[in-house]
């Protein structure tokens, strides 16, 4: 229990820090949200001051010290008010978050699942068989892993979807059809996330594969595996319950920090595949010096990363049990 405490109020203390600097640099960086939503409307009449009074107080603008700033934000992020946007003004941060978050963890989160899944199956293999076939794969996976994303997300699209035909141009869903929970709408997202998808899981893969790989070589030479070995144990129990399972502890602190990650989307292939995601909005931020988006993505990824990484504290303690027994000697 001392042991999930302190945990805690690690975690918390991390988390008022992200915030802080959530709060910061969007105040440090040049520029007024203002004048960049009248910018984007030039076309209009000249606006009179009570109108630009109006729209700074919606978009959280105002003089007033930078510290009642400070709690009035972390009053506004605990009600889950997180502004307005510039980019979709003037929708709600939240509201526009929360339409491209879903598509994000489709996409981007089952890629990862499975990336993470395939990765260390192939390495323990290639580990515990060395030098035979599924070795083999692993210098044809880091070539993969060698070339550059956005080169190779390019060639997809270029070779399976304008050359073949296999898969479509980009997009989320073909335009003409009604979104819903409709049989024919799941079907086409599906459809239209799988070239992204395989870009996503063919460029990770050899980071994990690779990884997993020399963990589970090192691994075989430990004393447990080879006593394991020494009472007879059945290969599949050896491989499995004695060397994957200490080999994989690195592996799962990697696939938690790169599940955090996802809420943050893979910007480059979203941007390719103009895929309505967390990555594609964020760019869209970006590029309209949206800061009250860009801030709320930022929250978002904070947390998730947060999130992640104490579920891999809590995780270790049940996969290895030195760090149970660690925190109970240091509970002593």
């Amino acid at each position: 229990m001392r042991f999930l405490g302190k945990k805690l109020m690690f975690y918390a203390v991390a988390l008022l820090a992200a915030l802080s600097l959530n709060f910061l640099i969007p105040r440090l960086a040049p520029g007024n949200p203002v004048d960049a939503v009248l910018a984007r409307q030039s076309s209009m009449a000249p606006v009179s001051p009570e109108a630009r009074h109006s729209l700074e107080l919606l978009l959280g603008v105002n003089d007033r010290p930078l510290w009642q700033q400070y709690f009035a934000y972390l009053g506004q992020i605990f009600t889950g008010d997180l502004g307005r946007s510039v980019t979709f003004f003037p929708a709600p941060v939240g509201d526009i978050i929360g339409q491209a978050l879903p598509w994000t963890l489709g996409l981007v989160g089952v890629a990862t699942v499975v990336s993470f899944t395939l990765g260390i199956s192939l390495g323990a293999l290639a580990g515990w068989f060395r030098r035979g076939v599924v070795d083999s794969l692993v210098a044809g996976s880091t070539m993969l892993a060698a070339i550059p994303y956005f080169w190779l997300a390019l060639a997809a699209l270029y070779f399976l979807s304008a050359g073949l035909g296999w898969f479509p141009l980009g997009l989320g869903y073909d335009v003409e059809i009604e979104p819903g929970w409709s049989g024919e709408f799941v079907g086409n997202v599906v459809y239209h996330a799988l070239l992204p998808a395989l870009t996503i899981v063919v460029s990770s893969l050899a980071g994990w594969l690779l990884g997993m790989r020399n963990m589970m070589v090192s691994t075989l030479a430990e004393d447990y595996v080879v006593t394991a070995q020494a009472k007879g144990l059945s290969l599949r129990r050896v491989m499995v319950t004695y060397a994957a399972r200490n080999a994989v502890l690195p592996s799962v602190s990697g696939v938690a920090v790169s599940l955090g990650f996802v809420v943050g989307g893979a910007i480059v292939t979203e941007a390719v595949f103009s895929y309505p995601g967390i990555g594609f909005t964020l760019l869209q931020a970006v590029r309209n010096s949206d800061y009250p988006l860009m801030q709320g993505i930022f929250l978002i990824i904070t947390l998730a990363v947060l999130g992640a990484n104490l579920l891999v504290d809590l995780l270790y303690a049940v996969i290895d049990p030195r760090v149970r027994t660690t925190a109970k000697a240091g509970a002593r």
